[in-house]
């Protein structure tokens, strides 16, 4: 039995869902219709995260500070930085927040998705909603295919871009913190160079899945890739590893 099985009780209500508004619509529309909705419903934990690692940013000259002067006091400085955030009442992880929510809801498409079931059996301008790349044929079906996949690499390209951007203004941040504190250079982090490219990890688990799995991954990268630009419209850097979101 699957490790996902516990989760069929919600696949079972997410279908039934589903279900009920392909009734209405097509059911590749009642897909993207319902993944608009879920995150919908998370998206004041993602005004909450963007608030969060706005106070942060506010915050970084006080967190250089206190590492400047309890650098040799490693315990002492865990309860300085613990101090400022408990009365400035910013949660240092606030922004990890929508990606453990998101995590269960993607399992649970994840199972409705690649569980063969009567959704399945519906198609995307004539493209079975369980078909795989691989089993693509025809000129039609390619270029259904080739319109999603081309989408998820334009989702993937904008959230390189400012993954890259969001990279390099943390390196010069820690550039100048170090530079104002110790003569030494700062130790690039151990992957930190290959994070971006994350971003485009979407479209090879596209690879993988069947056309349903795919609008899936297309609706819910569009809406964090337009999230992201409303929250932090101001100027605000977004955090790297908040873009593989």
């Amino acid at each position: 039995m699957s490790v996902l099985a516990v989760l069929d009780p919600a696949v079972a209500l997410a279908h039934a869902v589903v279900a009920a508004v392909a009734h209405l619509v097509p059911t590749a529309l009642a897909i993207v219709l319902f993944t608009v909705a879920v995150r919908l419903a998370l998206h004041p934990l993602a005004r909450a995260a963007a608030r969060g690692e706005k106070a942060r940013a506010r915050l970084a000259p006080k967190v250089a500070a206190l590492r400047k002067k309890h650098r040799d006091r490693p315990e002492r400085l865990r309860e300085a930085l613990a101090e400022m955030y408990r009365e400035e009442r910013v949660s240092p992880v606030a922004g990890c927040l929508p990606l453990l929510v998101q995590i269960p809801f993607f399992s649970v498409m994840y199972r409705l998705f690649t569980t063969p079931n009567d959704l399945l059996d519906h198609t995307l301008f004539g493209v079975p909603l369980g078909l795989h790349v691989t089993g693509a044929h025809g000129a039609g079906q390619w270029a259904v295919f080739g319109v999603l996949f081309a989408g998820l690499a334009a989702v993937g390209f904008v959230n390189f871009r400012r993954a890259r951007r969001a990279a390099a203004t943390a390196t010069a941040a820690a550039t100048t913190t170090t530079t104002t504190t110790t003569t030494a250079q700062p130790a690039p982090q151990p992957g930190a160079a290959l994070l971006p490219y994350l971003s485009f990890g979407s479209v090879l688990f596209a690879a993988l899945v069947p056309v349903a799995a795919v609008l899936y991954l297309l609706t819910t990268g569009v809406w964090s890739a337009a999230e992201r630009a409303w929250l932090y419209r101001d100027g605000t850097p977004v955090p790297a590893a908040a873009l593989m979101a």
